[in-house]
């Protein structure tokens, strides 16, 4: 039976991919989920699994060629198939190292999820010759957004670890070998000597991608001017494009070895520098590049809590024994804010090139702090979600922020945010923009001030609101009227309930 192999999903927005690498060649072996060919996308790389055990029958898409999403890359002739044995082919090239008794089982970096194309090796649960269980935690990975465990894809010994704490890898990389039985210490003891070889005998069989050799040629570089981030370190398109962008390292002038300003030996001491993790190297990053992209603006209101206070009082016990949840502020300013989206469109709106894309639904974004970190998780169709709703699902984002188990999906496509620096004690602040967004709201601490009301001086519960919005797309018009209408439904909340 002849079995087609076709180009995977490459993600989103992704229509096309070019043929990088074929590791097979017609008349091999292939065993099921063996790797075939690498594609190369403007984005990743993408690696091809054999869909089934068989024969390497015709390469359709050559080396070189591009191909659309569903394109016939390959087939396989089923059932006369050699055995998962390719993985212990390598061995005779690696002659020092004798096999114990079953394959050897190579552990590779997991989907790490839309967009993402790197992490950071955090920390090894296993050392080498260590004896693993199938699905048995071996390491954590560290990426832009979230932790992610890397589960052992079978049972063995771990008898080489690729990539030690703190490494950073791409999507495609090996991150450590398991074999089949039989104790691996061996490679414990010399790894130097191991690593030395396999690094050799690597480097001699890669072949680059083509596009990357074109790419070379183009831009009048040699093999050894470009750092290859693809499998085995071979060198793609996209290591090409950063080494041709990458400033000539003459202009380095003399000052650079000089970061920061003097320290005074009796400070330095007394000082402890630590790293940044990637999550925080990415906030710093992403808050940065909205200052720099955005043309944002913040006006601000302040708000009568008394209505919503005296609402909450009145019905929370009734609420959290009917729904099982408590009722906060949270979710009134959810509300407030969905109603104010719909007069105020533009607000829940991005833009894409020369285009306003409107969303005519509302996914809230909910800043949470969590110890390493801010997080924006995302709660979808909030427009359409009632008080209970919206109050549990903010309850179990939270939570999970702060076990560090939100997924990436959970944290993408918001298109409105909330940031609520009142449980900090801040009075008043400008929050920053979450690219693409064009507005994001601040509430602040509640806090008892004088104010005239109807001639007389009363004393109330005020907070301040503070809406960030990118000017580019969102008038101070919209702006003003927006904070107006989430005033106005959260000092008479009964506007909620009449859609006024």
């Amino acid at each position: 039976m002849t079995i087609e192999v076709r180009v995977p999903t490459l993600g989103e927005s992704v229509t096309e991919a070019t043929v990088a690498t074929w590791f097979k060649k017609p008349g091999d072996a292939v065993a099921v989920d063996e790797m075939l060919c690498e594609l190369e996308t403007d984005k990743v790389t993408v690696e091809v699994p054999a869909p089934a055990a068989g024969v390497m029958g015709e390469i359709v898409a050559a080396e070189g060629e591009t191909v659309g999403v569903d394109a016939l890359l390959a087939t396989i002739t089923a059932g006369e198939g050699a055995a998962p044995a390719p993985a212990a082919a390598p061995a005779p090239a690696a002659a020092p190292a004798p096999a114990g008794g079953g394959g050897s089982i190579d552990v590779m970096v997991p989907t790490l999820g839309e967009s993402v194309t790197e992490a950071t090796v955090s920390t090894w649960f296993k050392q080498v010759g260590d004896a693993v269980a199938q699905d048995e935690m071996l390491c954590e990975l560290e990426t832009d957004k979230v932790s992610v465990e890397v589960p052992a894809p079978a049972a063995g010994v771990l008898a080489e670890i690729v990539a030690p704490e703190g490494a950073t890898v791409d999507a495609s990389a090996k991150l450590a070998v398991i074999s089949g039985s039989g104790a691996v210490a061996a490679p414990a003891a010399t790894p130097a000597a191991a690593a030395a070889p396999a690094a050799a005998t690597a480097g001699k069989d890669v072949a680059n991608a083509p596009s990357a050799e074109k790419a070379m040629a183009e831009a009048g570089l040699s093999a050894d001017q470009v750092t290859g981030t693809g499998r085995d370190g071979r060198i793609m398109k996209e290591d090409v494009a950063r080494a041709a962008a990458a400033p000539a390292p003459a202009p380095a002038p003399a000052p650079a070895p000089a970061p920061r300003a003097p320290v005074a030996a009796g400070d330095a001491a007394r000082e402890e520098r630590v790293k940044m993790t990637r999550l925080r190297q990415t906030i710093a990053k992403r808050l940065k590049d909205s200052q720099n992209t955005a043309a944002m603006l913040t006006t601000y209101n302040e708000v009568d809590m008394t209505e919503v206070m005296a609402l909450r009082n009145q019905y929370k016990d009734q609420f959290e024994k009917k729904h099982g949840v408590r009722l906060g502020f949270m979710s009134f300013f959810t509300k407030a804010c969905c109603h104010a989206l719909k007069e105020v469109p533009e607000v829940n709106a991005e833009i894409d090139g020369t285009d306003i894309v409107y969303k005519n639904f509302v996914h809230m974004g909910v800043a949470a702090g969590t110890p390493t970190g801010l997080v924006v998780p995302v709660i979808r169709d909030a427009d359409s979600m009632s008080f209970a709703e919206i109050e549990k699902a903010i309850a179990e984002k939270g939570k999970r922020a702060r076990d560090g188990k939100l997924s990436m999906e959970e944290m993408q496509g918001g298109t409105f945010t909330i940031s609520n620096g009142g449980v900090y004690g801040s009075l008043m602040s400008s929050p920053i923009l979450n690219p693409p967004q064009s507005g994001i709201l601040g509430m602040h601490k509640i806090q008892d001030r004088p104010m005239a009301i109807n001639g007389q001086v009363v004393i109330r519960p005020m907070m301040y609101l503070a809406l960030s919005y990118d000017h580019r797309i969102v008038d101070g018009k919209g702006a003003v009227t927006f904070l107006v209408r989430v005033k106005e439904a959260l000092e008479d909340p009964r506007r909620l309930l009449m859609d006024l």
